[in-house]
């Protein structure tokens, strides 16, 4: 791979402290909405989801001896997971509806029918075992190489399990535009319309830094006109500081009754969230003309992945993840250096102690998260389209068709196997399975002839009566 001029190198620090301090910047306003956002979709913290970034940056840093540029973030593969988990334990205690959603969980934390940790804990021991299962791998990569993770993960896997990450949560977004079957105020309609519009006239006409953010500027016209037709609760900046410690919740230190399976089912999603880091750090080598896959090695890159979400558990965070929109930085400033997205993350964390951000986070209105759902989980399905697209996946074979429509099927329709009388294998976790099997099940069928299954039973009890 020819190495790609970096104006400052990646383990090169910048010259003048006031220009790194604004490269850095750079990178915490690109990373910023979708961080803050994935909290704010499946109710956890936001301060504390702003630590876990950090620090999980620094961890990746740690693990790949300062070699690659990247960026950890909150990830939106685990938002359905996370809302399906907590959700189900409090339906489980009765304290919301079959039919109610984050709002109504949220409103029943608040009001003390159920606590914080008894609606997410089983949510966090999940991402605590997705992030050990990226170290997992890592260590079996570490011995035996990566081909078999390629093998087991191409895109006609990946694309529709993408897909399905972004269309399962479509209704979510349409209930909070008020569209859904309860029906909303007109407010609450023209409120994410506008949201939604400036969403959209950003993402396509805005040039040089606006461009990278058109949620979060998409967000703050949202507020401002939630703020005109008074959808907008303020009694939450009246309980927060000015510099306020984040909400964390250390696992270990609480007790609830724990839904084994539930956590389970969280491992299955840690499989395509690993070939979106392949992905990630391939794309940031051809920006930088170096192989990250082989130097620090996809070893040490899903280590550092794996131990970030591990400890983003462990203190009550979403998932980390590679973050594209960081890459696009280095991308269109081209700088590389590990300095710059190190000093972004020490930023991320002292944002996670300033309490009116967070009261500004948690208090904006459902009209403007659905108008911003609405394209948002729209993309993240297109996305899956596009791995299929770019991979150049052959629908006209039939076997790749089965695979596809059985995992879209089965993690649309509601497929549900039932574990036991409290947990159920279910909608994203259980397509993962069912994709990742049933293609390699279909690549043996083709490949297998009666001719090669005689000579091959021939020569096995050849064998056998030689040793005899």
């Amino acid at each position: 791979m020819n190495e790609q001029k970096l104006l400052i190198d990646i383990q090169e620090k910048p010259e003048h402290v006031g220009k790194w301090i604004l490269l850095s910047f750079q990178h915490v306003f690109a990373m910023f909405g979708a961080t803050v956002l994935v909290p704010l979709l499946t109710g956890l913290n936001v301060g504390v989801a702003l630590l876990a970034s950090g620090i999980g940056t620094l961890i990746y840093i740690v693990c790949t001896k300062g070699k690659v540029p990247v960026y950890l973030g909150s990830s939106f593969a685990y938002i359905g997971a996370i809302l399906i988990a907590a959700l189900s334990n409090a339906r489980e205690l009765g304290v919301i509806g079959a039919e109610d959603g984050l709002e109504q969980l949220s409103a029943a934390i608040s009001n003390g029918s159920i606590s914080f940790v008894e609606a997410y804990g089983s949510a966090f021991l999940g991402l605590m075992a997705v992030g050990l299962t990226y170290i997992i791998v890592s260590v079996i990569i570490r011995f035996t190489g990566s081909g078999w993770l390629k093998k087991l993960l191409p895109s006609i896997v990946v694309g529709p399990m993408i897909i399905i990450i972004g269309l399962s949560l479509a209704g979510v977004a349409v209930g909070n535009i008020g569209l859904g079957a309860g029906g909303g105020s007109w407010q609450t309609i023209v409120v994410a319309a506008i949201t939604f519009l400036a969403a959209g006239v950003i993402s396509i006409k805005a040039k040089g830094f606006l461009k990278i953010v058109p949620f979060l500027v998409a967000i703050l016209v949202g507020y401002a006109f939630a703020m005109i037709f008074q959808q907008v609760d303020y009694n939450i900046y009246t309980s927060s500081t000015f510099l306020q410690l984040p909400s964390v919740t250390f696992v270990g230190t609480y007790g609830f009754d724990v839904n084994w399976l539930q956590v389970l089912a969280f491992v299955p999603l840690a499989f395509v969230t690993m070939a979106e880091h392949i992905g990630d750090h391939t794309v940031l080598g051809e920006i930088t003309g170096r192989d990250f896959i082989t130097d620090p090695g996809l070893q040490n890159t899903l280590l550092g992945d794996g131990i970030a979400t591990l400890v983003a558990g462990a203190i009550g965070g979403p998932a980390n993840t590679t973050y594209g929109e960081n890459t696009g930085v280095v991308a269109v400033t081209k700088v590389g250096s590990v300095w710059v997205t190190g000093l972004a993350a020490v930023i991320a964390i002292l944002l996670a102690f300033f309490g009116y951000i967070q009261a500004f986070i948690q208090s904006i209105p459902w009209s403007v998260i659905g108008g911003i759902t609405l394209i948002l989980y729209g993309l993240i399905a297109a996305n899956g389209v596009k791995v299929l697209i770019k991979d150049r996946t052959d629908l006209g074979n039939m076997r790749n068709l089965i695979v596809v429509s059985t995992m879209l099927v089965i993690g649309l329709g509601g497929a549900v196997i039932p574990l036991n009388a409290f947990a159920s294998l279910t909608g994203m976790s259980l397509a993962v399975l069912v994709g990742i099997v049933l293609n390699q099940l279909l690549i043996g069928l083709e490949k297998f002839t009666w001719v090669g299954f005689w000579n091959g039973t021939k020569n096995v009890f050849r064998k056998v009566f030689k040793r005899a």
